[in-house]
């Protein structure tokens, strides 16, 4: 139950986070920046991460959960790369909001995502061998 609300909540942070906690850089001239896109890709894994953390509550198989934990531990390495440049990142600039708040801030959320499915995939791993 701990590891499925936690899941959930950090999922919900990665996909609305950049919308209203720690924003993306603002459009000028209807010029779409990288950033936008970054944050867009984080809506989606982020709403994935939720999804699966609202599984692990409601399923109580410990195989199911450990499928489900390998998804959300996949899609938070998924998050963490949508914050980095070599896959999407930020603006160029290196004083840009995105470089600044909102990549790293996907950073810690993703590898908080993969820390948790990790210690919950060790967990059930245990569980399903006693």
């Amino acid at each position: 139950m701990i590891s499925g609300a936690t899941t959930f909540l950090l999922g919900l942070l990665i996909a609305l986070g950049p919308q209203f906690l720690f924003k993306v850089c603002d459009t000028q001239n209807s010029e779409i920046f990288r950033c936008f896109w970054m944050a867009r890709a984080g809506i989606c894994a982020g709403i994935l991460i939720a999804a699966l953390g609202a599984c692990l509550i409601i399923f109580s198989d410990f195989q199911v959960r450990l499928g489900l934990s390998i998804g959300v531990f996949l899609t938070g390495i998924l998050a963490v790369f949508i914050a980095h440049k070599d896959f999407i990142g930020g603006c160029v600039d290196a004083d840009a909001a995105c470089r600044r708040f909102t990549s790293p801030a996907l950073t810690v959320l993703g590898a908080l995502v993969v820390l948790g499915a990790f210690l919950n995939l060790i967990y059930l791993e245990r569980k399903i061998k006693t």
